[in-house]
């Protein structure tokens, strides 16, 4: 009896034993039948799911959102009738068609078939009802400028409309990308409380489908009309949109895992979210920086000056110093990839030894360290004042680093910080030597602010004023391409001002996130239909 549990025990591993081969034998089997099924190979998982972030979350209504977040994931739901692609070209949306008919009105033909999230017909009621409600003075809108010109509005049948503008705007297509609201969904609404503005009704490429605390869902619109089935396994279906307090929050979800992508303007991201185990794509910010050179003062009326001025500016030396390398130099106004902007580089044109060079072509002697010439019995000095307001602190570093570079070609800077209201009054009466100017470029191609009356160079020149009139008119592309590569031809030979930078906007997201990711300004998430997980 005392045998029994030995017995009992040495059964008990013999069986244990054979259960484990035969569970070897099986997965092995598997594992075979699995690669033959898949030409040998072991197929990776592919989940069709994109887990996005927003961090202090306002209304999923972007007329009303002021939310960078809330904008761009906007794109996929609302559309606009005009839309821009990745090099901030104007394409077809809701708008087919539009033709500038006199030179303040223009003609809009609308898209026919156009299906809301809801199921109703798009018509051109609701692009009155939008224009109305952005010109209303009850709401604030980060798109109002987007109408302020407008002063009408008229519906000429369910897919034509006609607007009127206070004056001719160039290229004024290019304002209207704002997204299209459906009347229909809000009529008896009071618009600014209604709880519908949690619950967005568009006509993209995605729809609201669940809402919950902390989180709502999209789902593949099928009825877009645009609609791309996805390939084989590949595309996204579904979109989980978690809701967080702080962009701190947003980076630690992202650096755990929990979502797929963020976006940031943020120089240092990194020391939130580390320097590995994720990919980036960094593209041109719209925030532009130059130094405006008056072109009426008594010296820098002379284009060498000008040119000289230019060629001694080291744009590289300025990002690396005051902006850790994560600025971009520019060359242009346009050059953060507009369609309409070509050059081999963004070249700042750096070239110390052509200042001694151009200068001295042209008549002028350096005497005690300073340049100079005689003109009218007077002598002119590269003597001159740079205003910069004191506020921005990164403007009055860039430019001291501007003075020392331009003080070893001979060329003297008194820096000026004046404060908000003295830094406001130069710019309104333009009474400076050489002005540090920082602005937010806009979507359309129009150098109006730049090159045409008014500008903050004080620059008249007819050949340039032809060139922007003749392009207001232009809707052959080549030819288009033509007349902007001579106003740059212009601005170059000229220099009324010196472009310094862009800012930098950096996409960062999973490694297993797959497929054509091109992120700009306008738009972060071009091609997401065909985006996928893998792993």
């Amino acid at each position: 009896m005392k045998s029994l549990p030995k017995t009992l025990f040495i059964l008990f591993v013999i069986g244990l034993f054979i259960f484990a081969c035969y569970m070897i034998y099986n997965n092995q089997n598997n594992m075979e039948s699995y690669e033959n099924d898949n030409n040998g190979e072991i197929q990776p998982e592919i989940i069709n799911e994109l887990r996005l972030g927003i961090a202090e979350f306002d209304t999923m209504n972007p007329i009303l959102s002021y939310n960078k977040n809330v904008q761009d994931i906007a794109k996929i739901i609302y559309e606009p009738l005009v839309s821009l692609d990745v090099n901030y070209k104007a394409e077809a949306c809701l708008a087919i068609e539009w033709s500038k008919i006199e030179n303040n009105g223009y003609l809009i033909k609308l898209r026919e078939g156009v299906k809301w999230h809801n199921g109703t017909d798009f018509n051109a009621n609701d692009v009155k009802f939008t224009v109305d409600l952005l010109k209303s003075e009850n709401i604030t809108s980060i798109y109002k400028s987007n109408v302020k010109n407008v002063i009408a509005l008229d519906i000429i049948d369910n897919y034509t409309v006609k607007l009127t503008l206070d004056s001719d705007i160039p290229f004024f297509e290019y304002n209207l990308t704002f997204p299209i609201l459906s009347e229909s969904y809000y009529v008896g609404q009071d618009f600014l409380t209604t709880e519908k503005n949690k619950n967005p009704v568009g006509t993209g490429k995605y729809k609201v489908y669940a809402e919950a605390d902390g989180t709502f869902k999209l789902n593949k619109n099928k009825d877009y009309w645009n609609f791309q089935e996805k390939t084989e396994e590949y595309g996204i279906d579904t979109i989980s949109v978690y809701l967080y307090n702080s962009m701190g929050e947003v980076y630690n979800s992202f650096k755990i895992g929990n979502i797929d992508l963020v976006t940031t303007n943020n120089l240092y991201v990194e020391n939130y979210i580390g320097t590995i185990g994720y990919n980036s794509k960094e593209y041109r910010g719209k925030e532009y920086d130059f130094l405006a050179l008056n072109t009426e003062n008594k010296v820098l009326k002379y284009e060498e000056v000008r040119k000289a001025i230019s060629y001694a500016i080291d744009k590289s030396s300025i990002i690396a110093n005051i902006y850790n390398n994560k600025y971009y130099a520019a060359d242009f106004p346009l050059d953060y990839t507009n369609w309409l902007f070509e050059s081999n580089s963004s070249s700042s044109g750096y070239n110390p030894s052509q200042v001694e060079n151009i200068l001295t072509e042209n008549g002028w002697e350096k005497k005690n360290s300073v340049w100079q010439k005689k003109e009218n019995y007077t002598t002119l000095r590269t003597n001159f004042t740079l205003v910069v307001n004191e506020a921005n602190t990164e403007r009055v570093a860039v430019a001291e680093n501007i003075k020392e570079q331009l003080a070893k070609v001979g060329i003297n800077i008194t820096i000026r910080r004046a404060n908000d209201r003295q830094y406001q009054s130069y710019l309104a009466n333009k009474n400076y030597d050489m002005l540090m100017v920082g602005t937010r470029i806009g979507f359309s191609p129009d150098l109006s602010t730049y090159l045409g009356d008014g500008n903050f160079s004080k620059y008249k020149n007819e050949e340039m004023i032809g060139l922007l009139n003749e392009v207001r008119n232009i809707s052959d592309t080549a030819l288009l391409k033509e007349k902007y590569f001579s106003i740059y031809e212009n601005y170059k030979a000229n220099m009324p001002f010196v472009s310094l930078y862009f800012n930098r906007n950096t996409l960062c997201y999973s490694p297993n996130l797959m497929g054509e990711i091109t992120p700009n300004c306008y738009n972060i998430f071009y091609n997401i239909e065909g985006w996928y997980r893998q792993y």
